[in-house]
């Protein structure tokens, strides 16, 4: 499994959209353990999202597809709508073998 993730620093209202296999550790390193790093700037971030996909390359082409939008009226609308993330999902994800 692997997530792809939206965080946001209330502080300063920025959003970051990123990819891991494991969101927890990943998470406390935005937090905590970068330095000199984009998000190490704007800290304490949230969790805003995650987007559970099955491998990473999936996560990778989601990831940049999102970043690649340049859009914050997206991210919020993936934020809060279940309906966009799953149209996001089937663009991305292959169907189920069956």
């Amino acid at each position: 499994m692997h997530y792809v993730y939206i965080l946001h620093a209330p502080a300063h209202d920025k959003f970051y959209v990123g990819q891991t296999p494991d969101l927890q550790t990943r998470l406390l390193f935005h937090n905590e353990l970068s330095e000199h790093s984009y998000t190490s700037k704007y800290r304490p971030w949230v969790l805003m999202k995650s987007i559970e996909v099955a491998d990473r390359s999936t996560a990778v082409k989601m990831e940049r597809y999102i970043k690649g939008r340049k859009s914050r009226d997206y991210i919020l609308k993936l934020i809060h709508d279940d309906q966009a993330v799953e149209l996001l999902r089937k663009k991305f994800e292959a169907p189920l073998a069956g």
